[in-house]
């Protein structure tokens, strides 16, 4: 390959990280969005985010095809292919993050007029926070191909597992002293659900950060999938609701 041709071809894989990036960045600032829109019941800001969705897939697809574009002209090899394969896996766990803070939005029209009390309000919050400050850190250290910044996600992840374990706790207590109802305890069960994938997905965002850097793989052959259910505690108090 000439220096000129290579040249370019190392902008085209700028321009996809950078691109990457800033769909990442927006996404960062949709976490703390949906979060205060599920904290103030607000239909129309809920309906703003959900209609937007289609904007984030457009660009995931663009993204995804631009990549393709490159690989299959310039045949790279090495860190350049590790590159352009770990941002098609980036782009899905960008664009699953957006669809993620989707369903926080159209849980809140679900829940729409009953009341939360203060306590869960305030694990909502740090759920909102974390994810965010998660996905902020992913982000950076994506741009910046910071390998050490990528693998500090994990310690970060696991407040948020946490809080996520505390948050249904939360619910149990809630749902039994009668603030809210069996149908609002689920909603907010699987919202929990919503933030802790986010973390997931900054996570993944680390580890292909550290594949590209140093071909370093994780070893969770099985990954596991956002369709799946949240894990459930059964507790007497909540009975079956068929």
């Amino acid at each position: 390959m000439s220096a000129e041709l290579r040249a370019n071809f190392h902008e085209q894989l700028d321009q996809i990280r950078n691109e990457i990036a800033r769909m990442s960045a927006d996404v960062t600032e949709l976490v703390p969005r949906a979060t205060e829109i599920l904290l103030d019941a607000d239909l129309k800001g809920a309906e703003h985010v959900i209609l937007g969705d289609d904007d984030y897939d457009a660009r995931s697809i663009e993204l995804e095809e631009q990549c393709f574009r490159v690989i299959a002209l310039q045949a790279p090899v090495a860190q350049d292919l590790r590159s352009l394969v770990s941002a098609i896996k980036i782009i899905a766990d960008v664009e699953r993050s957006a669809d993620l803070c989707v369903n926080i939005c159209k849980a809140t029209r679900r829940i729409y007029g009953h009341e939360l009390d203060a306590e869960l309000r305030g694990v909502i919050r740090k759920m909102g926070e974390q994810a965010h400050a998660l996905f902020k850190e992913c982000t950076e250290a994506y741009l910046n191909l910071d390998g050490p910044r990528a693998a500090a996600l994990h310690d970060m992840d696991s407040y948020l597992d946490d809080l996520q374990r505390q948050f249904i706790q939360v619910i149990f207590e809630s749902h039994a002293a009668e603030h809210i109802d069996l149908q609002v305890a689920v909603q907010l069960a699987v919202v929990a659900r919503f933030f802790e994938r986010i973390g997931d997905h900054a996570v993944n965002v680390g580890e292909r950060v550290r594949y590209i850097v140093d071909a370093w793989v994780p070893e969770h052959p099985y990954p596991e999938s956002d369709n799946d259910p949240p894990e459930v505690v059964a507790l007497p108090e909540l009975g079956t609701d068929d």
